[in-house]
């Protein structure tokens, strides 16, 4: 048996001996074409990248191709995009025939769909609740894969883009009441606030999920007096939390509500629904003993609405009158402020799309994020969302084992 100084000399000779090197295993970076078309749905305002976001993936060494007047309606000008590095085309059928992304905002349209081949990826809205079977049916047909933003994930679990989008539209909708209380609009020539020796504007909340926190936030900067109503204790205790300062809050009891919207000068409609149609808690009745010229701001329109009321509008004739009240009923109220939220758009696209590349290919990458994979909703033409196959009685295949698979 050898002693510890023998011992210690063997270690050290072996020690002093050529070693393996070992090399970190890189991974394959793919070059990316990524194609940015111009929106033509109505009202549709958005760009899905803004000009900082491209430059940042021409820096990385992936050609972005953006239709002319892509950025037109938010501000963004196509020597803006140009002088980032982007390429700019001046029809569909160039862009669709030469890129391998097609990143947009507003689903497709089967105008389109036409133009997409097989094997490309589009990143865009799906929008469940307005899509006929002929949509998913054609861009299974073209085997493309399509991936849903308002279903991706970040790390943490939140859907990423619907949070950012509320967030807007939460802060924006306080804006818009303001507006309409003023008789610039032909409101009742009040301001959203309060000022010393005045009482305050009241503002019900119905919702205290993001949209309803942002909304808070807006109202109490501007002095109001806010009520924040929803059918979650846990949702309620959260808004108290982070606002970070006391709000009159209640679970949604039909009396209790009544009884505050009859003093109310802003209500904001901020109810969502997991699936289907969001729940109407404000009856017509209660509607009509609002007060003459107060404001109704139902961002859940998008999926119904919460006040019986309320009817979808459009940023060209947003307001009506109903029982004296006006409703402001606009879906796509991030739209209005289409700079700010295309910014929101890119910081959540841009890294996605690097880490495409990063990873060599959008199924590699799919395969390691969680999240974006939740997005997937065909994949080369199979459908893989679940919900998709039972309401359009369509065959479906589950995600995460065609990825076991490759």
């Amino acid at each position: 048996m050898k002693s510890s100084k023998e011992l210690l000399k063997s270690l050290s000779q072996t020690a002093l001996m050529p070693q393996e090197e070992m090399l970190e295993v890189s991974r394959k970076k793919g070059h990316l074409n990524i194609g940015i078309p111009r929106e033509i749905s109505f009202q549709e305002n958005r760009v899905a990248l803004v000009p900082d976001a491209v430059s940042l993936l021409v820096n990385n060494g992936h050609q972005v191709l953006v239709e002319t007047n892509a950025g037109k309606m938010s501000n963004f000008q196509d020597n803006d995009f140009s002088e980032a590095g982007a390429q700019i085309v001046f029809t569909p059928e160039e862009l669709y025939n030469n890129a391998e992304i097609i990143l947009k905002v507003a689903p497709p349209s089967q105008e389109e769909i036409e133009f997409l081949r097989p094997k490309q990826t589009l990143i865009s809205a799906l929008q469940l609740t307005v899509q006929p079977e002929s949509f998913v049916r054609n861009l299974m047909n073209k085997k493309v894969t399509a991936i849903a933003f308002d279903l991706l994930k970040d790390e943490e679990g939140i859907f990423s883009v619907i949070r950012s989008m509320s967030e807007i539209a939460g802060g924006a909708s306080i804006l818009i009441a303001a507006e309409y209380l003023s008789n610039v609009n032909n409101g009742q020539g009040a301001i959203l606030g309060g000022i010393s020796g005045i009482s305050p504007t009241e503002v019900i909340i119905i919702g205290a999920g993001t949209v309803g926190e942002f909304a808070t936030r807006a109202a109490l900067g501007l002095g109001a007096s806010v009520k924040v109503f929803d059918n979650s204790v846990y949702k309620l205790r959260r808004l108290q939390s982070v606002i970070g300062s006391r709000v009159f809050t209640s679970i949604i009891q039909p009396r209790v509500l009544a009884k505050h919207l009859k003093t109310a000068d802003v209500v904001i409609g901020a109810m969502r629904a997991k699936e289907g149609r969001t729940p109407l808690v404000v009856t017509e009745e209660m509607v009509a003993d609002m007060k003459v010229g107060s404001v109704i701001v139902d961002i859940s329109i998008d999926q119904g609405g919460c006040f019986e009321t309320s009817r979808p509008t459009n940023h060209t004739n947003p307001v009506f009158r109903k029982h004296g009240v006006i409703h402001y009923c606009v879906p796509n109220i991030a739209s209005r402020v289409c700079r700010t939220a295309s910014y929101a758009l890119s910081t959540i696209f841009a890294p996605i799309l690097l880490d495409i590349g990063e990873e060599g290919g959008i199924e590699q990458m799919l395969k390691h994020h969680i999240g974006v994979r939740n997005g997937v909703y065909i994949f080369n033409g199979s459908l893989t969302n679940k919900y998709l196959g039972e309401l359009f009685k369509l065959k479906y295949k589950d995600i995460d084992l065609i990825m076991a698979a490759i």
